[in-house]
């Protein structure tokens, strides 16, 4: 059963014997980002990222596979519409990044936010992507629109070789949870330390930095704190079930446990969130989550 977007893409588009919980892992796994952005005018924005942030999972995946690919992007339209026909007509797979509100099967919202896609191939003026079709204009305007990331191309010349490095992506997700992440002030809000700021703010009733100030309609925020943990760039319960699963392929049994018992109270996290539940209430099941996690990263 597919679970989490960029490692079920892999397992379809790439194949071969590697696991959606393997890719997964490969990809960097699990991860904490929480933010919430204010802007004059405007409601306060909630972002949780539970997967592994800011590096993107699916090259990060690839290099750890050791799957043989090329890395392109361009600013050019033109150049990038030249370059990926020519891929395809090589008969290699692709993978770009878009922005996936310019997809009509992914909801709209005010700004782009990159999402990685599988293209199949291209016939007359239809891109034929894993997930859906586009007419090409329309392909090309989505592919314009991640700014930051714009026209990337990831070309897949072969399959995997040898055995992936798994040790390498465990060390990698436990620096990740417990250390700096961008190397700058913004690290506070990243990994264990995001976790526990969320929890602090989340029972926070008094200061202007407490959800119950920040956040005037209580069911708007917390709806969009499940989708963060259960939907969106994650796989449900904050992507620990989906990490136990590697964790456990991989041969590492205490961990796995660990992490599907954070699970287990991340997904009551997000069934708090759903119901409705108190801030202070919801922020106690977060600190409870917290508790595994510390207890986790250990064993990485």
């Amino acid at each position: 059963m597919t679970v989490h977007h960029e490692s079920a893409l892999l397992r379809r588009v790439v194949g071969g014997e590697l696991s959606e919980a393997m890719w997964f892992g490969l990809g960097g796994g699990i991860g904490f980002m929480y933010f919430v952005f204010e802007y004059t005018g405007q409601p306060a924005h909630l972002s949780v990222i539970a997967q592994a942030h800011p590096e993107p999972m699916v090259a990060r995946a690839l290099d750890r596979a050791g799957v043989p690919h090329e890395f392109r992007r361009t600013g050019s339209v033109k150049v990038a519409e030249r370059t990926l026909r020519a891929a395809l007509e090589a008969g290699h797979l692709v993978i770009c990044r878009v922005d996936r509100h310019r997809l009509p099967w992914r909801p709209d919202f005010p700004f782009p936010e990159p999402v990685d896609v599988a293209v199949l191939g291209i016939s007359g003026d239809l891109v034929e992507l894993d997930q859906g079709s586009l007419p090409l204009e329309a392909f090309l305007a989505a592919w314009s629109g991640a700014k930051k990331e714009k026209h990337q191309l990831i070309e897949i010349l072969g399959d995997a070789g040898g055995w992936p490095d798994v040790a390498g992506a465990v060390k990698e997700t436990a620096a990740r949870l417990t250390g700096p992440v961008l190397g700058n002030n913004f690290d506070v809000n990243f990994g264990l330390s995001g976790m526990r700021k969320l929890a602090e703010q989340l029972r926070d009733t008094t200061t202007k930095q407490g959800w119950a100030r920040r956040f005037p309609d209580p069911a708007v925020a917390l709806d969009r704190l499940a989708v963060c943990l259960d939907e969106e760039y994650t796989a449900p319960a904050a992507s620990r079930p989906l990490f136990s699963d590697f964790l456990a392929e991989v041969g590492n049994a205490p961990a796995s446990r660990i992490y599907r018992a954070a699970g287990d109270i991340w997904a009551d996290v997000v069934s708090a969130a759903r119901a409705h539940e108190a801030f202070p209430r919801v922020g106690d099941l977060v600190a409870a989550a917290v508790l595994e996690e510390e207890r986790g990263v250990t064993h990485l």
